[in-house]
């Protein structure tokens, strides 16, 4: 029995508040948000308790260099289950 290798594409949460995802800041920096204050605006990204503000403002400006979203994969093996 081999097993199957499927591809996960890893999200990280970043503001736990607003629940908004790297994915979520990749995609509005990525369509032209012109700047971390509208982007705060957009997402309420580190508009609450502003723990998440530093690392939000790092993948904010990661994504614009990048012009996409984060390019973070995982591998996971699954095992095929013998038929009964």
């Amino acid at each position: 029995m081999r097993p199957i290798r499927i591809k996960l594409r890893v999200t990280m949460i970043v503001c736990v508040c607003h629940r908004v995802s790297d994915r979520d800041i990749a995609i509005a920096a990525s369509s032209g948000c012109p700047n971390f204050e509208a982007l705060q605006d957009d997402l309420r990204v580190a508009t609450a308790c502003g723990a998440c503000r530093d690392c939000a403002c790092a993948v904010f400006e990661e994504s614009r260099v990048e012009g996409s979203a984060p390019r973070a994969h995982g591998v996971m093996l699954v095992k095929q289950r013998m038929a009964a």
